[in-house]
């Protein structure tokens, strides 16, 4: 499990989950308000990095699925059902 206080942690090679994760401890730590400034700053600037992992993440699913329904869109034109009953 990743740990807020270890930022060399390189968020790229983390999955959606662990991403998601991750960014959930930390708003709930900043919303604790009890961090340093320093803290809170760097919590911050964790949370821009895994928010925009996690949006990585959903922007290619979103393109696997569209890349799947348009795939399965395609096939359903082809075969000898296609134009049956015309």
């Amino acid at each position: 499990m990743p740990d807020i206080d270890k930022p060399e942690t390189d968020v790229a090679t983390l999955s959606y989950e662990a991403a998601r994760d991750e960014l959930v401890r930390v708003v709930g730590e900043l919303e604790q308000g009890s961090a340093t400034l320093e803290r809170s700053l760097a919590l911050w600037e964790r949370g821009e990095l895994l928010a925009a992992r996690c949006e990585e993440w959903l922007v290619g699913a979103r393109e696997r699925l569209d890349a799947a329904r348009t795939a399965s869109d395609g096939r359903q034109g082809e075969g000898p059902a296609a134009g049956a009953g015309s």
